[in-house]
């Protein structure tokens, strides 16, 4: 996969995917799976590039918005637990 490709998805991901509660993860990451694709067809990066290097994407972003989730999770447990 292009440098290029690369620096779109990992920028893409970090401006797109945030915190969901656990049961809108399967939804959230198909639309963002599909802007995800659209936007980088829009700058030429074709879907195949970023596929080639990281398999279905619908996966690695609801791999990350879990991510997001438990890490939410955990600050509050934390923030509770300083009370």
């Amino acid at each position: 996969m292009s440098e290029h490709a690369i620096e779109f998805l990992r920028g893409w991901i970090g401006e797109k995917v945030h915190c969901q509660s656990q049961a809108r993860i399967d939804k959230q990451a198909e639309t963002l799976a599909r802007e995800c694709a659209a936007k980088a067809a829009e700058v030429g990066i074709p879907l195949e590039d970023i596929q080639e290097e990281v398999g279905d994407i619908q996966e690695l972003i609801a791999s990350r918005l879990e991510e997001a989730a438990e890490a939410d999770e955990h600050q509050h447990a934390a923030s509770k637990a300083a009370e």
